[in-house]
């Protein structure tokens, strides 16, 4: 049986790109998906393709929404996936506000959900998701704050597991590390970031990435990965077109 048939999934940040993604593919296994963004119009456009979508708009970075959603939606898997698109500048061009700005929201996005997780507390058995990024581990350049944050992400998400762990509370916490792609608002930016530091078109360091990661080939690996026994879910995960492996 499809491990993900029946399970409520609610996905923070299912509006557009990976996102968008994973509550296509959560949805397509039989998921009861819980779609959440601040974009009202593209969570129904989202819903109106997929009957098991539920969209709900809401601001994610404000402290009571996560304890709401949880309590109301009572969801077994938990995908925090959301971000803003980081400004892009050398690093000495940047205000301390553009260049904390990853901060503000992603990291602080997590707080919020992570400590509603443990504090609500969601049910024993659950999951929750943290998407970093593969930047946490080999920077991104003129991207201000972006790696730092994305590497913080990781940091909480072990973090709530042990908490997990120490309070019995049964919550498996998870961090995945996708590879760059250009088909997503940050990963385009990043892409044109990257390129103009080595000195070549967009083009061609996309050309250099090999196989486009696309949000479809994200959502059917975040799918796989929440149907997996505890032992095989926990950690960090980095994902790639060629699928998502521990890591060491």
């Amino acid at each position: 049986m499809n491990a993900s048939a029946n399970r409520t999934v609610a996905i923070v940040g299912a509006s557009r790109g990976l996102g968008r993604g994973a509550a296509e593919a959560f949805a397509a296994a039989g998921a009861n998906v819980v779609a959440i963004a601040r974009d009202r119009h593209a969570l129904e456009d989202l819903a109106a393709d997929h009957d098991l979508v539920r969209p709900l708009a809401l601001d994610a970075t404000t402290p009571n929404s996560p304890a709401a959603v949880i309590t109301d939606q009572h969801p077994d898997v938990l995908v925090l996936v959301a971000g803003i698109t980081p400004p892009i500048a050398p690093i000495n061009e940047l205000s301390w506000t553009e260049f904390s700005a990853t901060w503000e929201t992603d990291v602080k996005l997590t707080h919020v959900w992570l400590s509603a997780a443990l504090n609500a507390p969601m049910r024993p058995g659950s999951r929750v998701i943290v998407i970093s990024s593969g930047a946490s581990l080999i920077g991104s350049p003129r991207a201000g704050g972006y790696s730092g944050a994305k590497a913080m992400q990781r940091f909480m998400a072990a973090d709530a597991q042990v908490e997990s762990d120490l309070r019995g509370l049964g919550i498996t916490v998870t961090s995945v590390l996708p590879k760059l792609t250009p088909l997503t608002a940050v990963g385009a930016v990043g892409a044109h970031a990257h390129a103009g530091v080595a000195g070549i078109s967009v083009a061609e360091f996309t050309e250099q990435l090999g196989k486009t990661l696309t949000p479809g080939i994200f959502g059917e690996a975040l799918v796989d990965l929440a149907g997996r026994p505890t032992a095989q879910a926990a950690g960090s995960f980095r994902l790639t077109v060629d699928g998502i492996t521990p890591l060491a």
